[in-house]
């Protein structure tokens, strides 16, 4: 039923620079039926992780950790753009397809594996690599014990694929490839 999910994403081209297809999850959102499908299969693909904390990347990371934070009744550490949490963080700069920036989690955080690292999407890879260098060099937690879950790959910009070459579980729900 992956289809429902993939029809309810919509295609934004050039945005938000000129080349780049942009994957809006918001449809996909509005759509109760989808997005409830969306939830159960971030579940069925966690579930048997057995996941102790859950990650989610600002901001439409947090859309789909927060059900899987609750199903497994773990914490949900919020991942944030700079200067977004009120407390001390670690930070770790990393390239977007179209630019740079940082990912921040607040020191204070207890983090346990096995983690699940949410996003909306994956292209290159950039933003949930990032996200897990910061859990491993600051919480200790090896790179098995961490899966990056997002409900869209994009594996022609090599993301997924750069991910496991790093020793992460990676799931997906749906991919866009070729276009």
């Amino acid at each position: 039923m992956t289809d429902l999910i993939k029809a309810n994403i919509r295609t934004v081209p050039d945005y938000p620079i000129k080349g780049i297809q942009f994957r809006d999850i918001t449809s996909l959102l509005e759509n109760p039926v989808a997005f409830d499908d969306a939830v159960i299969h971030t579940l069925w693909a966690t579930s048997p992780f057995h996941p102790k904390t859950v990650i989610g990347i600002e901001s439409r990371g947090f859309v789909f950790a927060g059900p899987i934070a609750w199903d497994n009744r773990i914490p949900l550490v919020m991942a944030r753009k700079p200067s977004k949490l009120p407390n001390e963080t670690y930070k770790q700069d990393y390239e977007l397809e179209y630019g740079s920036t940082t990912i921040e989690i607040q020191k204070n955080t207890t983090i346990q594996g096995p983690v699940v690292i949410v996003d909306d999407l994956i292209a290159t890879g950039g933003t949930a690599l990032a996200c897990a260098e910061l859990v491993v060099k600051h919480w200790k937690i090896k790179p098995k014990d961490i899966m990056i879950l997002a409900i869209i790959d994009l594996p022609d910009l090599g993301g997924s694929k750069r991910l496991r070459d790093k020793g992460f579980e990676v799931k997906t729900i749906v991919e866009f490839e070729g276009e």
